[in-house]
Formats: C-alpha cells, structure tokens, sequence
C-alpha cells in the first residue's frame, strides 16, 4: 500500500507527484472547507488526509512535519469528541475569542516546541531547512489546538504557517503540496471571516 501511495500518479510542473500527494490535495481542500463551516465531519477526514501527509513528508524528508501527522491524528480525535461534548454540560462547543492567559501559553509553548525542534532536526537528523520544519510543525500544533477548541484565533496562526509553508513545500519539490496550501490560505481567509460572523451571532443573541 505504502508503495503505491509513494508511486507516481501525474507529473506536475515537470516533477512526478505521488498517489499520497494528489489524494492528500483532495481530502484536505474537503477538510478544510468542512471546517470553515464548523461541520464536525472535518475531524474524521482530516484525520485520513493527515495520514496520507506523513507519507508525502517522510518521503521528502520533512522529518517534522511527519512526525506531526501522528499528533493530528491524537488532536484530530481529541477536536471531533470536543467539537460534540466539550462545551458547557457536555454540549457541543460554540466559537469564541483566545484568552489572554491562552494566548500566553501557546506563545510559550511555540518557543519551547519550535526550539526543541529546531535543535533536534539540525544536529540529529537530515533535514536540510530544520529552522523552517520547525517553526511551521509549531504554529500547526497551535493552531490545531485552537480549532480543537474553536478559537476564532486559530485561523490568524493558520495563516502565519501557511505563508511559510508555500515555499518551503514549492523549494522541496512538492508543487501540488505548494498549490494546496495557497487554496488553504483562501480558505482560512473565508474561515476566519465566517467564525467572527458566528461569534457576533452568539453575541446578539445572548444580548438580544
């Protein structure tokens, strides 16, 4: 299975792109598009499109951003009970701002991870842009703890990680990757706008 998901499907921008890419294009547009409706069926598929990208990004060498997968799969699975149960009196979540005593943490918590990781790809792996692999496996971990608790803020995180992603992917070589990620971009864009217009929403009908 492994092979075949690693084998060519079509040649784009003059570089064979593999079964895993082109079926990791397709689940996480579906995903992320799910998401920006808060459709809680974005855990299940998410999960299946990270799983698919840990095969991309241990093939190119991105020893991070695969090892990450195996985090996605544990948020992606933490996010979909939350989503249905983790609200007041095990209801469903509603959108809402990051605290400051949030915001406070997971800057912290980005340094110690991108560090961490950035030490340990350079010195102790083969990964040719450790700093980069780093940085962007944290802001993707923050912002998946964000949308795991539906933190209007997620999206602004998702963004940064984004704008770095584009050409690290198109400098390895993975232009369909590349492509997907500028769709995600947009998407986060229209993500961010929709869970601001739900939360005033929330709030006009609380006041109301």
């Amino acid at each position: 299975m492994i092979d075949w998901l690693n084998s060519p499907a079509v040649v784009a921008f003059g570089v064979p792109t593999s079964w895993a890419e082109v079926l990791g294009f397709a689940t996480g547009l579906v995903n992320v598009w799910l998401l920006v409706r808060q459709h809680i069926l974005n855990w299940p598929l998410g999960i299946l499109n990270v799983l698919l990208l840990m095969v991309v990004f241990w093939s190119a060498g991105l020893y991070a951003d695969a090892g990450l997968q195996i985090v996605y799969v544990i948020l992606g699975l933490y996010g979909w009970w939350a989503w249905l149960y983790g609200g007041q009196d095990r209801t469903r979540l509603v959108v809402r701002d990051t605290t400051r005593a949030e915001w406070t943490g997971l800057a912290l918590a980005g340094l110690i991870v991108t560090g961490a990781l950035w030490l340990f790809l350079d010195r102790l792996t083969s990964s040719t842009v450790p700093l980069a692999d780093a940085l962007t496996t944290a802001l993707s971990l923050l912002a998946t703890y964000g949308q795991t608790r539906k933190l209007v803020q997620n999206w602004w995180i998702w963004i940064a990680a984004d704008l770095i992603y584009i050409p690290l992917y198109a400098y390895k070589g993975l232009w369909l990757t590349a492509i997907l990620y500028v769709a995600f971009l947009t998407l986060c864009v229209l993500g961010l706008r929709a869970w601001r217009a739900a939360l005033r929403a929330q709030r006009a009908e609380v006041t109301a």
